[in-house]
């Protein structure tokens, strides 16, 4: 049977514009945000709330808002929603369930919108109306300078810096943009995105990520345009330890595991058996290959060392979701 899907829920006045902040233990974090949408710019004709989703936090997250609620004077409301299931891709799909804007957009609880950036995703919708998401240029605010070597790698940090000129994704050759500052119809959403996803995000120890990707592809297929818009400008806050080896290994590591089953979806139902074995041989022929180009640095070289990951987890990532989809169907 397959996965329901959101359905619109008509009862509900819709607004213009909802701000989903998915959030886990973000009491630090969530003030810098939530001052960064007090303050945004031609935006006084605009009817939206901001939405705040406390994905299972130990903090005092929850305390933070009803302290912020206690005090609101806007005529834009705040909104606090608790969602137990831990995992981003369920704290968005409650978020986007609760919302009532027509338009909804993500913002992490690490992410710092420009002034202008909710009246530039607005205007980018009643501007383009085939899309059905729409990415932020993201920059890197990092805690500490990011060394030279780790560079390269640096945009699955969630860092997105494609130009100044906007373009439609063509996830046959560059995927999908990250979820951060995503923006999307609710619409769109509800009716081609399932509530629960196969890839829930990183949970706990586990780095299988790409959780981002499978909800794009779902409106991908639908027929919609998701598009680079880069007048939506954010800054991810990004500290000193998400540039540890030890974390970028992990993180190319998931990347990797989730990597056969979006290829797959990418694929009519026929074309995945031929694939399978062609993609197959092809990424055995890439670890091979990168081996033995950097054997030698692959203890000092570290985005060497997170591509052989990846690569090594690409591989892997047949088995490895063939086990997870088994544990689902034992333990639905």
């Amino acid at each position: 049977m397959e996965n329901p899907v959101f359905k619109p829920e008509l009862k509900m006045p819709l607004i213009d514009f909802t701000v989903v902040i998915p959030t886990y233990n973000g009491e630090v974090r969530l003030p810098l945000l939530i001052e960064k949408l007090l303050h945004q710019t031609g935006v006084e004709n605009l009817n939206w709330e901001i939405i705040v989703v406390d994905n299972n936090s130990t903090d005092a997250t929850a305390r933070v808002i009803h302290e912020y609620q206690q005090s609101w004077c806007h005529l834009f409301q705040l909104k606090y929603i608790f969602e137990a299931q831990q995992g981003v891709a369920f704290a968005r799909a409650k978020g986007v369930l609760e919302a009532r804007g027509e338009i909804v957009g993500f913002l992490d609880d690490d992410n710092l919108p420009e002034h202008n950036w909710l009246m530039e995703a607005y205007k980018f919708a009643q501007e383009h109306p085939q899309a059905g998401a729409w990415a932020s240029q993201i920059h890197g605010n990092f805690e500490v300078e990011p060394p030279e070597s780790v560079k390269p790698i640096l945009f699955y940090l969630a860092i997105t810096e494609r130009g100044e000129n906007p373009h439609i994704y063509e996830p046959y050759k560059k995927g999908f943009p990250p979820a951060a500052g995503l923006v999307v119809r609710r619409s769109v959403w509800r009716d081609n995105v399932p509530i629960r996803l196969f890839l829930v995000g990183r949970v706990g120890s586990s780095m299988l990520g790409s959780e981002d990707a499978e909800s794009l592809l779902y409106i991908h297929q639908a027929g919609w345009e998701i598009w680079y818009n880069p007048t939506m400008v954010i800054a991810h806050i990004i500290p000193s330890w998400r540039l540890e080896p030890n974390y970028l290994i992990s993180l190319m590591y998931g990347v990797g595991l989730a990597r056969y089953y979006l290829r797959m979806k990418l694929l009519k139902t026929w074309q995945r058996p031929f694939a399978f074995l062609m993609y197959f041989i092809n990424d055995i022929r890439k670890v091979i290959s990168h081996f033995i180009l950097y054997r030698k640095v692959l203890k000092s070289d570290i985005v060497a060392a997170c591509e052989m990951k990846r690569l090594i987890a690409t591989i892997i990532s047949p088995f490895y979701l063939c086990k997870i989809a088994f544990q689902k169907s034992e333990h639905p």
